[in-house]
């Protein structure tokens, strides 16, 4: 017999150092309070599991009855605002970039 990792000695062990502690007039008490706790946890522990299911299930159906399309939007040229009386800058022309001195790599 194996209980969390607990075999029949060490639960003996433990029993034994329970019932010097605790008294043998308390230790039915903490039975049934440990009894109930636990009880009590694994209902809670229940309950999450089958909202989790309950959740998985809404999840699947819904990714079942819609497939996804995907498609691709065509890029829309851009405006590029101009305000009156401001002209934009233009790029040098030849005739700016024949003025500048060379750069030489030397």
């Amino acid at each position: 017999m194996n209980v969390f990792g607990i075999g029949l000695p060490e639960m003996a062990l433990i029993m034994v150092i329970a019932l010097l502690v605790f008294g043998p007039k308390k230790l039915p008490e903490i039975g049934r309070s440990m009894g109930k706790a636990l009880k009590s946890f694994q209902e809670a522990s229940k309950e999450f599991e089958n909202e989790f299911k309950k959740e998985a299930d809404r999840i699947n159906e819904t990714l079942n009855e819609t497939p996804m399309e995907a498609t691709l939007e065509t890029p829309k040229p851009q405006e590029q605002p101009q305000l009156e009386g401001q002209e934009m800058a233009e790029a040098p022309t030849d005739d700016v970039m024949a003025e500048s001195p060379e750069v030489t790599n030397s």
